[in-house]
């Protein structure tokens, strides 16, 4: 007879329910502390029931966490944490009493129960800021790690998932799935990331579970007091990294996982694509429309039916009889052409068709457990899979673009890789599905696809970028993926999969977008207007206007709808759609910057506000979960769509501080509380102070977006592409306000030379007094030599008593007054300059 022991943790005490003994694979833990072995970075524990338990210090703010039901641990390898991350070590005190073992590090306690095993984590204070709840649950392969679940804290990442940002109260599945026609309830979706931020009080915490196989978290879906995560097989295999505000534990992710390679320029202009424009013509017939409309645009896109009978890596030659000198001419144009490529090859023995013969030929693909070559059915009808996780398929790969790099494509697309298989119970691969696995860092081995699935389209992607950059080196690679795992923002951006032309789902890509950034994917976007149906022209309006202000702006729809163009519904909506689409390229050093601060520190372009902001509440929660519906580009634009846009209805803008202006008009806003005093003369506390809010009336031709005071924004002429050299001054918009500071980043927008130092970097900072407004500019970084000759000053906010300008102690010519700002010339300058307006 089995009896099962039931735990409960707190603060190092064990509730028993009755005695343990347990055998065979039913539930149960891995007993209690045998004995601990203290290692230079952490400790080793064996368990009572032959276990081990290994805790380790990466740095003092990053403890990773292995268990295992024998007396070794499982094979120390990954495919999302960086082989530096996952191997530095930084050296421990031992602390153990009566009831605990442990450690400490130069910023957190370490103390695992000798009982139970369960785990606290607390800061230098003996704050306790993470605690198991229960010990760790085993159950044949599967395991479960409950934490305790304050009931003030709050719960974000896992990456592409629908509904609010905050996943608290609800319970997700991670593993990769073609979701066609996704709701707001639909789970799982096309991206597994076993990461998440717990935020309490203004302090986070960063959890990632690094752990392929099907995955789940409970984030108090199923306790109120205890929120929960494991995986159906696999290691147990997971890091902690308390820190003292949400952006350091991005940053902190970022040095596990990686961070996004710098964007090409191109990749942040406006991008129009269907499922397909075909014929030929029909390609060029936009391309001239775009640019004879004045409608800005960098990038045109092809979906499968450019290829022969949709075979990967072919042209359908009776529809693209002249691709190459379409693409050419289209280069001439300044637009970058796109070009999918999915991963199922067409099982097509004798037929010439090279993809399928090399593959054969060197054994690339994935077998079925008797060895054969697994044949599923895909677009091209029965298809065969490279096995990506073998070193030598990935090259294999990259190489197959080398005729399209030839051709004149200029990006690449890496669509249904969940992998996505029709006409299977699944959707996908049995599960018993032989890989290969042939990778540096890992064992040589054979793995079944239920631990390879969630990896498989992040390594397609992965093969894809690192092909591209040996076929043309000094280029930066731009691949657009579907799906992925962690550490896929390596190699590729992402978009949120095949959405619907609905209102709800314009209203639900704000929220998906913002997940995917506390996530690891800065460079994200959704199908602006929606992949599945016809947009209304009023929701194909409002979305190009929310568009305009996200990371990857790709307007895109499917075969069979309606179109889906910027002028496709009359001049009237044209000229709205224009106006934000020129919005964006007037923005795009602002744009350009954050995309270099994203593949720099990892934090995302647009961010919920918590991120910038976590103290704004007075009681520290994040104001996302009262309006999650606006969201953050970079540090100083706060974005306000409606939070239900289909609906003529005013709707409250909530910011967290003071000093705000209208974007548009340059007008300093005045956020009142929501809830003012009965007398405005009284005292009033600072919780009556906020939220600070203001009314929206919305219309069809605005969106409502507000610049930080104090932020300091590099804008430029209007151009139609990015390709082409703006005419006139460099922009910057001064917001006189406290915390005044902006910067500034460019380089050549396309090549690595920015890592050989031909990139210019500046920072601007400003001053304002009763007498004075003074702006510096720091000397810039780097060798590169920048398009702007002058730059134009516009201060919003101050206005002078003299109207004059003095830089460096020489008097300039007086300032412009034109409405509500003061304008100024200067001469560009690689030195640091002070400019002081009286």
């Amino acid at each position: 007879m089995r009896i099962l022991r039931i735990l409960i943790c707190g603060a190092g005490v064990l509730v028993a329910l009755s005695a343990a003994v347990f055998a065979g694979t039913g539930p149960h833990t891995l007993g209690s502390v045998s004995s601990v072995t203290a290692l230079e970075n952490g400790i080793r524990i064996l368990t009572t029931s032959g276990g081990t338990e290994e805790i380790t210090a990466l740095r003092d703010d990053v403890v990773r966490v292995r268990a295992s039901t024998g007396a070794s641990l499982p094979e120390d390898a990954s495919w999302a944490v960086l082989e530096k991350s996952r191997t530095a070590s930084v050296p421990v005190t031992p602390e153990n009493t009566a009831v605990t073992v442990g450690f400490r590090t130069q910023s957190l306690h370490i103390e695992i129960d000798r009982k139970t095993l369960c785990l606290t984590v607390r800061n230098l204070d003996g704050r306790i800021l993470q605690q198991d709840a229960q010990p760790l649950r085993l159950e044949d392969s599967a395991f479960r790690i409950a934490e305790a679940m304050p009931a003030d804290e709050h719960y974000y990442g896992l990456g592409d998932k629908t509904g609010p940002t905050d996943r608290r109260g609800r319970a997700f599945s991670l593993w990769n799935t073609d979701a066609y026609h996704f709701q707001e309830s639909t789970d799982p979706l096309y991206k597994s990331i076993p990461f998440f931020m717990s935020f309490r009080a203004g302090t986070a915490v960063g959890v990632f579970l690094d752990n392929t196989f099907r995955s789940s978290f409970d984030f108090g879906a199923e306790s109120a007091t205890s929120y929960s995560f494991g995986a159906a097989d696999g290691p147990v295999d997971y890091y902690i990294f308390p820190e003292p505000a949400p952006r350091a534990v991005l940053e902190t992710y970022a040095w596990l996982t990686g961070k996004p390679p710098l964007a090409p320029r191109w990749s942040l202009g406006f991008q129009q694509s269907r499922y397909t424009y075909t014929p030929e013509s029909r390609l060029m017939e936009i391309a001239d429309r775009l640019r004879a409309d004045r409608i800005p645009a960098d990038a045109l896109y092809l979906d499968i039916d450019f290829q022969d009978r949709n075979r990967p890596f072919t042209i359908n030659t009776k529809d693209f009889a002249n691709l190459g000198e379409a693409l050419a001419k289209l280069h001439t144009m300044n637009f970058h052409v796109v070009a999918i490529t999915d991963l199922h090859i067409a099982h097509a023995p004798d037929q010439n068709y090279a993809p399928y013969d090399s593959g054969v030929a060197g054994d690339q693909f994935v077998h079925n457990p008797d060895g054969s070559v697994f044949v599923g059915p895909v677009w091209p009808g029965p298809a065969v899979f490279p096995d990506f996780t073998r070193t030598q398929t990935r090259a294999w790969w990259g190489t197959l673009y080398k005729d399209f790099i030839a051709l004149g494509f200029d990006g690449f697309w890496n669509d249904m890789n969940e992998p996505s298989i029709f006409k299977t119970p699944t959707s996908t691969m049995p599960l018993d599905v032989v890989h290969r696995i042939d990778e540096p860092g890992f064992r040589t081995r054979t793995a079944p696809h239920a631990e390879i699935h969630n990896v498989f389209g992040m390594e397609n992607s992965r093969a894809t970028y690192e092909g591209l950059l040996k076929l043309e080196p000094n280029t930066r690679p731009f691949v657009l993926t579907r799906a992925s795992y962690a550490g896929g923002q390596r190699y590729a951006a992402t978009w949120t999969g095949d959405n619907t032309s609905t209102w709800n789902h314009l209203r639900e890509s704000g929220p998906q977008l913002k997940s995917l950034g506390l996530s690891g994917f800065g460079y994200s976007g959704a199908d602006v207007g929606g992949f599945a149906g016809t947009a209304t022209a009023d929701l194909l309006t409002k979305w190009l206007e929310v568009g305009a202000f996200e990371p990857i702006d790709r307007d895109h729809t499917e075969k069979g709808t309606g179109d889906q163009e910027p002028w496709v519904g009359g001049s009237e909506q044209e000229d709205i759609r224009r106006r934000f689409i020129e919005a964006r390229y007037r923005l795009m050093p602002y744009l350009y910057t954050l995309a270099e601060e994203t593949s720099r520190t990892g934090i995302p372009m647009m961010r919920p506000l918590f991120l910038d902001y976590p103290e704004a509440a007075t009681d520290k929660h994040p104001m996302d979960n009262d309006v999650d519906n606006e969201f953050l580009l970079g540090h100083d634009l706060l974005v306000a769509p409606s939070p239900f846009p289909d609906t003529p209805d005013a709707y409250s803008v909530e910011f967290p501080t003071a000093e705000w202006f209208d974007y548009w008009t340059g007008e300093r806003v005045e956020p009142a509380p929501r809830n003012p005093h009965p007398d405005p003369n009284a005292p009033r506390s600072p919780a009556e102070l906020v939220p600070l809010a203001t009314d929206v009336h919305p219309t069809l031709d605005a969106l409502p977006v507000y610049v930080r005071g104090g932020a300091i924004l590099a804008l430029q002429p209007l151009v139609q592409s990015t390709q082409e050299t703006p005419h006139g001054p460099l922009e910057l918009h001064v917001y006189a306000g406290s915390d005044c500071r902006g910067s500034l980043y460019t380089d050549d927008g396309s090549s690595f030379a920015y890592k050989r130092g031909e990139y210019l970097r500046q920072s601007f900072t400003c001053f304002v007094t009763a007498e004075c407004l003074t702006i510096q500019l720091s000397a810039r970084e780097g060798s590169y030599t920048p398009w702007w000759k002058e730059i134009r000053v516009v201060v919003y906010g101050w206005q002078p008593r003299h109207g004059t300008v003095r830089m460096d102690g020489a008097t300039n010519p007086k300032v412009e007054r034109v409405g509500n700002t003061v304008l100024f010339t200067i001469p560009a300058s690689s030195a640091a300059a002070t400019l002081e307006i009286e």
